[in-house]
Parts: C-alpha cells; structure tokens; sequence
C-alpha cells in the first residue's frame, strides 16, 4: 500500500477528504482533512432525483482543490467514493464522466450496504468497543451496521437523509408525516434478525454537531469528540431543544455553527427517533466513518478488515514518528509490567492499570523530540491529543497524567483537579505514577539492566546485576505511597 493515501467521500450533503500516512505495516496518521459543503443533491429529490447543474458545478471545483491538496502532499494512491445521492441519480453517468475525462479521477459509487459496511469496519477498529450499531446519517441515507463479539453481523441503508427529508417533508412543514415515514424506515431493521444493542455510535457530521452542543452544556473537561459518550435520558431536553429552536439565533445560542443551521434540525429528529425505536441507552460518538472504512479495507485487506489483537495504532503511531530509542521504549514496557506484577498484593489494581502503565512508559519520551527540559508536559499534550483511535477518554487521561507525574512527587488533589471526572481515585494516581517514576529511576542510565524484584512486608526488594551510583542515589528521592520501604540488592 502507498505510503500517502487519499480518500475523498463525495456525500450527499458534504464531500470529505482525508490524506493517511503510514507509518509502519498497520500504523498511520493523520496529515490532512478537508470538507466542502457542495450539497451535490441539492435540489434532486424534487426533480425525480437528478442532480441539478449548479450543485455538480461546486462539487467539481471541490474535488479539483482536493486533488491539488493531495498531490501538494505527495500522495500516492487516491481513492474516491460516492454514496446515495450519486447512486440514487439517473443522470449521475453525467458528473462521473466529466470528473473522470477532466480530473482524470474514477469515482466509485458504493451501495448502501457497502457505505455501512465502511463506517462499521472504522468503528471496530477505531473505537474502544466491540458490541454496538453504527448509525451514520447523511444527507441522503442513513446506515447501519451491527457489530457483536467484535464481528459485523448485519448491515442496512435506509433512505432517511437530512437533505432528502427536508425536501420531502421538513420545508413543507409535513412533520408528521416525516416521522411516519421514519418508522415506516425502521421497520426494516426489525426483519433483519438481529438482537439489537443498546448502545449506538453515531457518524457522521449532524451527529458530531449534536455531541459537540451535549459537551459545551456539559462543560466537559477534554476537547475531543471521538470516544465521547452519553447517555441518551441524560441528554433528552437538551435534544429536544435542538428540534425545538425556533431560529438560527437560539441554534447559535446552543452551539450549532452556522454551516449546521440548514440541516441540523432535521438530523437531530431523525437520530432522535432512531434511538427511541431502537431502544438505544448509550451514545459513543465517533470520529471517524466512511473514508477511514475505506482506507482500513485497502490496509488490512489480508487480515479480515481488523487489527492483529492487542495492536493500538495509535500508540504504534507515536513509538513511529517521535521515540528516540525502540529498544529503551520496548525495556521500560516490559519492566514497568513486571513492578506493576511484583505490587499486585498491595497495591490492588485492576490489569487494566497495568496497561495503562506500559503504555505511558513506552511514550514517557515522545515529547524529547519537541523540548527535553519539558519533556513531561509535552507528553502528556501529545497524549491527550494524540492517542486519537481505540482509546476511551478516561484511558488517555490516565495515561497523560501517569506520564506528567513520573520522576516527580506524588500527585495531589489539586494536580488532578482538572481532570478530576474522568480519573480514578488520587491513591490509584499516586500508585501509577510511583510505578512509572520507579521504572524511568532503574534505567536511567539507559543500560537496560536484567532486575529481579521481590515483595516482603511492604517491602520491595529490587536486585540489580551490577551497582549503580545513579539509581541508588535516586532513591531518596523518589516519593512512595502508603509507606513502601525499597532495598537496593
């Protein structure tokens, strides 16, 4: 696979680009993203589904800019997809044949199953779940995709777009009738078979504007959509608020951006009324959809469309483009899993933590590239912005501050308050980064050392191959919770 690759989604509503970089076999990142709204099916559903002159005009022009972008970027390999408003479209032959004799671009129009299918893969491989139903609304569908015990099940488009409701019901004022024939919609799902889970992730962009209006009402403490959840009783008034408002000034006092207003209302009603149908519980908001879909099924396409177990790109991602020494990372890992064994019976963790642990101590040194002497607090920013895929909020939040409290004292109440939400206990904060400080002192000459540790009476014995100056120098400073005593053998 190329190392620079282009996906550009051309949807019914906005056409979305995103430029990939790999990094290693399965790890890449981010270097641009792009969104026009051209609303290519602008005006169609009236005129029998035709996409009409001047839309396919703004999506032509958008599509030449993101291709100047992609090539500025040296991208290798660019795949282009079109879902319902193109698939839906008599004379899309018309736009298809220009873009391809003018731009020298093969569009490739996907059905509704395959635009679920995609949205799902993204999830299960981007997100920290493996039970859920994707419901990715567009502007001229809706897809579904249900996941069970980490595997795709079932998939399903339904003709319920923002762009096509509104149209069809919303500016005639039919809202009635429009949920009518949203039920009418879901009943389809209901003949599928499936056991229906109670927790749904949401695509897409009126999903994302939805959460973005749940958060700033919430005053959540991270600014990071992907892996956001809620649940849906908790956030009914404020939804319907949304559906509510009256003007562009009330949807501006919620939060909604002015690029929203034509189309938010309308996304709202219909991801409303698929929650209450569907009995859904629980919202985890994703980031990601179709075009990662895309690029993941061209990445994985000889290991069934998922990640090998216990791989984290992200993580990966990092170690890629910013450790300073591989061998150092993959030492203190390993180490910081021993400590967290060898503290078991007093400490009382979860193996949970003990992962958190090895990642940190993996990425301690990431933010060396940026400045050593604010190594911790520019790792701890990068954790917080850069663990972006299958990573829950309270995850990286815990790994950044394990981090901005190693080789230091023991946090406090007052170090943690920021955050406070979405971390554990102060005691568990203070065991993590005692754990992490413990792991960093014994290499800090970098001599990788073979250590043997031994727990007896609160008492941690740790025996080291030859004498070090450095390490047993260290340890009087080295702060420890709950009165632990350490011996250097």
């Amino acid at each position: 696979m190329a190392k620079t690759t282009t996906i550009i989604d051309i949807g019914s509503n906005s056409m979305r680009m995103v430029v990939l970089q790999k990094s290693s076999r399965f790890a890449f990142h981010l270097v641009n993203e792009t969104k026009s709204r051209v609303k290519i099916s602008e005006g169609c559903y009236e005129n029998g589904g035709n996409l009409q002159e001047i839309p396919m005009n703004r999506a032509f022009n958008s599509l030449k800019s993101f291709l100047n972008i992609s090539k500025s970027l040296k991208s290798r390999k660019v795949i282009c997809v079109a879902t319902s408003a193109l698939r839906d479209a008599p004379n899309s032959k018309v736009f298809l044949s220009r873009v391809s004799k003018e731009l020298g671009l093969n569009v490739k129009i996907i059905d509704g199953e395959k635009e679920a299918y995609y949205g799902g893969v993204a999830a299960l491989n981007l997100l920290h779940n493996n039970e859920f139903v994707t419901i990715d609304i567009g502007g001229g569908s809706t897809e579904f995709c249900f996941i069970k015990n980490g595997i795709i099940e079932k998939t399903i488009s339904l003709d319920l777009g923002t762009v096509r409701l509104n149209e069809l019901f919303f500016h005639k004022g039919n809202i009635e009738e429009a949920k009518k024939y949203i039920k009418q919609n879901i009943k389809k799902i209901f003949e599928l078979g499936v056991d229906i889970p109670k927790v749904a992730v949401g695509i897409g962009g009126s999903i994302r504007a939805i959460t973005k209006v749940i958060m700033k009402n919430n005053s959540y403490c991270l600014d990071v959509l992907h892996g956001y959840t809620y649940d849906v009783s908790e956030q009914k008034i404020l939804i319907n608020k949304i559906i509510d408002a009256k003007s562009s000034d009330k949807l501006k006092s919620l939060g909604i951006k002015k690029d929203r207003f034509d189309t938010i209302q309308e996304g709202t009603f219909i991801f409303n009324t698929i929650l209450e149908e569907l009995n859904i519980n629980r919202v985890i908001t994703s980031g990601v959809g179709v075009r990662e879909g895309v690029y993941l099924c061209d990445l994985l396409r000889n290991s069934n469309h998922k990640f090998p177990s216990n791989f984290n790109v992200s993580v990966r991602s990092l170690l890629d483009r910013f450790e300073v020494d591989n061998k150092q990372s993959s030492y203190l890992g390993n180490n910081a899993a021993k400590i967290f064994e060898v503290l078991k019976p007093i400490h009382n963790l979860e193996d949970k933590f003990k992962t958190f642990l090895v990642v940190s101590s993996k990425l301690q040194s990431i933010g060396t590239t940026l400045n050593f002497y604010k190594v911790n607090d520019n790792t701890f920013n990068f954790i917080l912005n850069g663990l972006n895929y299958d990573f829950l909020h309270t995850s990286r939040v815990i790994v950044a501050h394990t981090i901005k409290f190693s080789k230091k004292s023991l946090p406090t109440k007052k170090d943690l308050v920021d955050y406070k939400e979405l971390l554990p206990s102060l005691e568990t904060m203070q065991w993590m980064s005692f754990m992490i400080s413990l792991n960093l002192m014994i290499n800090q000459d970098f001599s990788r050392p073979k250590v043997e540790y031994e727990l007896k009476d609160n008492t941690l014995y740790i025996k080291l191959p030859e004498y070090s100056f450095l390490v047993d120098s260290s340890l009087d400073k080295l702060e420890k919770p709950n009165d632990l005593n350490i011996e250097i053998l």
